[in-house]
């Protein structure tokens, strides 16, 4: 099974491109886990983990009229990792999250 949930919040404003008649946005989501306590009381913070977000059709328009960089975001969605090759024929891969559900948390 391949699937993804995560709750976060947005990086930037989303990207939003046509292919053909159908919208697609692009954009970051940033999560963390909760800061964990050491045995001697001090904080430990975790790192920030980035995904890139795909979102089409609905979820495209949707990102475009209400999500904006800060908004805290659900979503869920597919793993998914595309590999391409630059003018240079430099091999480039990318891992994304191809959003099925999401949900705008206030």
């Amino acid at each position: 099974m391949n699937k993804v949930l995560l709750l976060g919040y947005v990086g930037r404003d989303p990207e939003i491109q046509y292919v053909g008649k159908r919208p697609v946005a692009q954009l970051s989501l940033a999560t963390n886990e909760p800061p964990r306590v050491l045995p001697d009381g001090s904080v430990a913070e975790a790192p920030t983990e980035w995904h890139r977000l795909v979102m089409w059709d609905q979820n495209a328009e949707t990102a475009e009229k209400y999500i904006r960089k800060g908004t805290r975001l659900f979503v869920e969605g597919q793993l998914r990792t595309r590999t391409w090759q630059d003018r240079n024929t430099i091999k480039h891969t990318v891992t994304e999250i191809l959003v099925t559900y999401m949900d705008i948390i206030k």
